[in-house]
């Protein structure tokens, strides 16, 4: 999402993809780590973030129910592995919510 013209001509509110549902902390890392790796499985990103499996569990389940994280389960080493990563709706409020942020902080991109 940028801050381009929308459909009627005029700029688009770069605070419009601010998203509640992504900015809380922890989800906001899991996205960031899904965004940079594609695809992780459940274990590693409770290791990256440091939490339980129950805490990352409900962080996952309401990022699944607003359809921004899928889950692949397999098996891997005869145990059940479960895989993660976001959907294209996922990565579109991701990147929409990171313009919001720096249009906050009055930033447009990376500093030198």
């Amino acid at each position: 999402m940028t801050a381009g013209p929308g459909a009627t001509g005029q700029p688009t509110d770069p605070l419009a993809g601010f998203d509640a549902v992504i900015h809380a902390p922890n989800r906001l890392r899991i996205c960031a780590l899904l965004d940079t790796a594609g695809e992780a499985e459940f274990g590693l990103v409770q290791r990256q973030l440091g939490v339980s499996a129950s805490v990352l569990s409900k962080h996952i389940t309401v990022l699944m129910d607003a359809g921004y994280v899928e889950q692949r389960k397999a098996v891997r080493d005869t145990r059940q592995r479960v895989w993660l990563r976001l959907t294209g709706q996922g990565q579109e409020a991701y990147q929409g919510h990171l313009a919001a942020l720096r249009a906050i902080v009055g930033t447009t991109g990376p500093t030198p």
